[in-house]
């Protein structure tokens, strides 16, 4: 009897553990279940949140690009102070829908993210074709007498200080409206504020040179520039930089777009973005040049001395959203030049 008594008893306790552990077992399943349903909650709505969100990406973004477009059509017959006008709002717009983009990457696809930068790359070079259809840079050219002047016989010669006359009006309305230095190899090369004043500055297939650009240039554009050291006072516009390398650039814009460049440092102030695209190895700092009619070029420009973007890059090669692009990098303090000319 004894020993079915203390059976039993163990039988009814070990009864009594195998419920309590199959109702915690089913309260974890239960309980499993109910984060999985809440994930999957979360998930949707996420998903939905994004999907609103590239669509007003989508909207707004071709709302804003056909806005461009049409600025750039008005170009087209306009009197040159409409085209200027035009083609400072479009570059405004572009600017703006630049930055729409970077602050739009974090939920936009890497296909989404793709279209829109080749978007905005075409809009760019129809920016750049529609400025120079529309504003046209005089070239130099020499003007031959006109037939009605050499007809007239019976007039006396035209003295020598009427000539010289002639002549200097001739070349103030013909004179290009670009300067800049061109196939030059170790050299110091310097433009005062008279030479460059309000006018579009071309560097070209420099090596090995030092250039000072004093005043500030309407626009600044390097091509073909190697192992130099480029410093110029700010410019009103856009500095444009392509197959750029091993150089040193000190620069003041509106805007930077730098193209097929190579271990170069850019000591820039910008006041929109930068842009690179095709570049590896370009670093960036602070603009640091100074000179006595700095402050008053700042002001000639229009460039806001306080505002400067100059860590602020776009990279058009690299779609990673949240990733630092590894074709640029800030320039560490210790490692910046602070001393220019002697």
């Amino acid at each position: 009897m004894d020993a079915t008594v203390e059976t039993g008893e163990e039988n009814g306790c070990y009864d009594r553990n195998a419920v309590a552990k199959l109702h915690e077992r089913i309260e974890k399943r239960q309980q499993v279940l109910a984060e999985d349903v809440e994930r999957r909650k979360e998930a949707r709505q996420s998903q939905s949140v994004a999907e609103e969100k590239s669509e007003y990406f989508v909207s707004t973004f071709n709302a804003e690009q056909a806005a461009i477009q049409e600025l750039l059509s008005d170009c087209s017959g306009a009197d040159p102070a409409t085209v200027s006008q035009k083609l400072e709002e479009a570059t405004a717009k572009m600017t703006q829908l630049q930055k729409f983009l970077n602050d739009s990457m974090i939920f936009l696809s890497q296909y989404g993210i793709k279209v829109a930068q080749g978007a905005l790359q075409k809009l760019q070079a129809s920016l750049n074709e529609t400025r120079e259809e529309a504003l046209p840079k005089k070239k130099f050219t020499f003007r031959s007498r006109t037939k009605a002047t050499e007809k007239v016989s019976d007039s006396p010669p035209p003295s020598s200080e009427t000539v010289s006359s002639r002549v200097t009006k001739v070349d103030e309305a013909t004179i290009s409206e670009q300067t800049g230095f061109s196939n030059i190899s170790n050299e110091s090369l310097t433009k005062t504020s008279e030479e460059i004043q309000n006018r579009d500055v071309l560097l070209t297939h420099l090596t090995n040179c030092k250039v000072r650009l004093y005043g500030s240039p309407n626009t600044l554009h390097l091509k073909h520039i190697t192992a130099c050291e480029v410093l110029c006072g700010p410019v009103a516009t856009s500095v444009f930089v392509d197959h750029c390398s091993n150089s040193v650039l000190g620069l003041a814009c509106q805007q930077l777009r730098t193209h097929n460049t190579t271990d170069t440092q850019v000591y820039l102030h910008v006041t929109s973005r930068a842009i690179i695209e095709d570049c590896r190895g370009v670093s960036f700092a602070p603009f640091c040049w100074s000179y006595p009619t700095l402050d008053q070029d700042f002001t000639a420009s229009g460039l806001d001395q306080d505002r400067n973007n100059w860590n602020h890059v776009d990279d058009f090669n690299w779609l990673a959203a949240g990733m630092p692009s590894p074709n640029w990098t800030v320039i560490p303090e210790a490692d910046r030049k602070n001393t220019w000319d002697p």
